[in-house]
């Protein structure tokens, strides 16, 4: 395997590991049907998804109990599929974020040696 392909897995790995708190994070403020999260993703290129990925986690976020959802009728074309947080979903994106915070710190100060 090539070094670049080695190193695109790595990133995708990567990208895949964060998807989850992404996609919990859109939708910190509300509802969304699926196309508007991949658009709130897509306002940061490191962020953007395809359907075929982003699809099958909201699927998987709902049985877990994190997300609900509802069909509703458009005015214009066909219906669309919102998303929000449940209790559970909101308990979640808290414990994650402070992972995460916990988690970022440290590996940047590991990391601060790299900057010039």
């Amino acid at each position: 395997m090539k070094t670049e392909d080695k190193a695109e897995r790595w990133e995708a790995e990567f990208r895949k590991g964060c998807l989850e708190l992404a996609i919990l994070a859109t939708l910190l403020d509300g509802r969304l049907y699926g196309l508007e999260i991949l658009r709130k993703l897509e306002g940061n290129p490191r962020m953007a998804i395809g359907e075929g990925t982003v699809y099958p986690i909201l699927a998987r976020l709902k049985s877990e109990g994190l997300l609900e959802s509802q069909w509703v009728e458009a005015e214009a074309g066909h219906p669309r599929k919102y998303y929000r947080l449940t209790r559970s979903g909101r308990t979640r994106i808290r414990e994650m974020a402070a992972f995460w915070d916990e988690f970022s710190g440290s590996l940047d100060s590991l990391l601060a040696r790299l900057q010039p």
